[in-house]
């Protein structure tokens, strides 16, 4: 994939899932969230800390850090996957909301 290609996919995740929190927040859930640069959202889960959500152009991932440690997402063709054991992006990231926050977070 090329640089172009990872900055429109990239762009397109980190709106679905700032549509996503938008939904959450508004349900008065225990989380919030933040733009602190351009391709880095980070997530404010109140006593569970932050997730920090950001695309890293230069290996073409997209990375999360969460209190349960660093993950690193590949496109695969079709979906973002973790580079370690495959999980989609979706399903990682509503599992590291779910453990810090108690929010089930639909992607």
């Amino acid at each position: 994939m090329d640089e172009q290609e990872f900055a429109g996919r990239a762009r397109t995740l980190l709106a679905q899932l700032e549509t996503a929190l938008e939904q959450a927040v508004a349900q008065e859930h225990e989380l919030d969230y933040e733009w602190v640069a351009e391709g880095i959202l980070e997530i404010d889960c109140a006593a569970g800390g932050k997730i920090v959500v950001n695309r890293h152009a230069p290996s073409r991932e997209i990375w999360i850090a969460a209190r349960r440690g660093g993950f690193h997402f590949r496109w695969d063709g079709e979906h973002w996957r973790d580079s370690r054991d495959g999980a989609l992006f979706e399903t990682r990231l509503r599992e590291l909301v779910a453990e810090q926050t108690g929010v089930d977070v639909c992607f």
